[in-house]
């Protein structure tokens, strides 16, 4: 099985294409659940944000998975998959890692090193534990990237090297309204883009912060938070009438602000931060109405970080994702060739204890000390024959080629690394002794509670 990545984002998308593609609630893990029963898939996870949609999948074909993936994909968006296909980028195995550990580091995103994405692919993690989607492969996987999105984060500072999609929004506010201390500010939505926004809208200084939720007690803790007053959804229209600034961002996939809602004179800046959109295109058309969303965001060249100082941080971020997308494989490939090994030695001791068994029948007054020093001979033999192949094919298997070396294995020594004996059978260092040698019975398997965990 091999890890494959299949998605689009605001970097291969238009925004009205994304819009179309994203999934949440109800929608995601029913997606999640299609991906999973595809063919050729034993794991699933799906990472969809407000401009990325991406599916990750522990996959046994590589091009039908490809297909079944994409297609699923435009059937979600309800578009045709040659139209999706030519926005539709596709990692295998290696790049694979290489992307969700750069995505999950802030590289990948719209406003570079924005933190929010690391607690987007958490949640991706955590809904695909929840609905059984996950294995072993891609568990690992979106642990360890996890920890690479922290320590980018950590070691790098790269939060600095571009302001967060909010940040951006409220400079392009203060190019319409000029500075916004002081101004009022109406938050639409309690979820944890809107709990960042109100938080930045507090510490640049604006006033009168008002959150209106859809679930009336999630606003009224938000609001607590910045000092600020909650309302409801069907307060929208009064409360656009006395607001400065409004960011919304629900995500709901239903529009939430119309032009008919707004009865002032302005001006009103206006953010939606969600995919589907909450506002109407429509109140452009508005006077003194300005509104930015994400492919205006997308366009304005704002934080995107390719100042000097940014730039060196991003290409230390990388340096740091490409060390941990190596040991990760290394692992990862090391782990591949253990069931090999185990089947190598497995074998070797039965060829032992059958010769064993053999001479003891042959030579049945043979002495006991004699017999033992016998036993142990041919053990000693075989192990140091055993040991530099199976240091090495553990070594070699961290290549990128390392399969071949562990398939040249089970070529030349005929072996079957699936087979149940090879397990039971390991010894407690992986060598062909028995863990359970006895004066009576030479041939003792070794008790499956004294293998090794790093053996098997």
């Amino acid at each position: 099985m091999s890890v494959l990545a299949v998605g689009l984002s605001h970097r291969t998308a238009p925004v009205a294409l994304l819009e179309r593609v994203a999934v949440s609630g109800d929608s995601l893990v029913k997606l999640l659940h299609d991906v999973h029963r595809s063919e050729c898939v034993a794991e699933a996870m799906v990472v969809s944000t407000c401009n990325r949609v991406e599916i990750y999948a522990d996959v046994q074909r590589f091009h039908s998975a490809v297909s079944g993936l994409s297609e699923l994909l435009g059937t979600y968006a309800n578009v045709p998959v040659e139209h999706l296909a030519p926005h539709l980028y596709v990692h295998y195995e290696d790049r694979a890692v290489s992307h969700l550990f750069s995505v999950t580091s802030g590289l990948e995103s719209m406003v570079v090193g924005e933190g929010q994405i690391l607690g987007q692919v958490r949640q991706a993690l955590r809904l695909a534990q929840e609905e059984g989607t996950l294995g072993s492969t891609l568990n690992e996987m979106a642990q360890h990237a996890l920890r690479v999105g922290k320590r980018v984060h950590t070691d790098t500072g790269i939060d600095h090297a571009g302001a967060s999609l909010v940040g951006v929004g409220l400079e392009l506010a203060e190019r319409v309204l000029g500075p916004i201390q002081g101004k009022r500010a109406l938050v639409v939505g309690a979820g944890s883009m809107s709990a960042l926004s109100a938080a930045t809208l507090a510490r640049a200084g604006v006033t009168g912060i008002v959150i209106a939720n859809r679930t009336y007690e999630r606003a009224v803790r938000l609001a607590e938070t910045v000092g600020g007053r909650p309302a409801r959804l069907d307060d929208l229209p009064a409360e656009l009438a006395q607001a400065d600034i409004v960011i919304s961002c629900t995500g709901g996939g239903n529009l939430v602000i119309t032009p008919e809602m707004i009865t002032g004179t302005g001006p009103l800046f206006l953010l939606d931060l969600a995919l589907p959109h909450d506002i109407d295109p429509g109140v452009r058309a508005l006077p003194g109405v300005t509104l930015v969303d994400l492919e205006a965001i997308q366009n304005s060249g704002l934080g995107s970080g390719t100042g000097t100082d940014a730039g060196d941080v991003v290409e230390a971020a990388r340096r740091i994702v490409a060390e941990e997308v190596a040991g990760h494989l290394e692992v990862v490939r090391a782990a591949r060739v253990t069931p090999t090994v185990v089947a190598l030695r497995s074998k070797a001791a039965g060829v032992v204890e059958a010769e064993l068994g053999r001479l003891v029948s042959r030579v049945p007054d043979m002495d006991q000390r004699v017999r033992d020093e016998v036993t142990q001979t041919m053990r000693r033999v075989v192990d140091k024959l055993l040991h530099e192949p199976t240091v090495r094919v553990k070594q070699l298997a961290a290549s990128p080629s390392g399969d071949h070396y562990a398939e040249a294995l089970r070529e030349l020594f005929n072996l079957d690394p699936k087979m149940p004996e090879a397990v039971r059978q390991a010894g407690i260092d992986g060598s062909v002794q028995s863990s359970q040698t006895t004066r009576s019975s030479p041939a003792s398997p070794a008790s499956p509670a004294t293998r090794r965990k790093g053996e098997l």
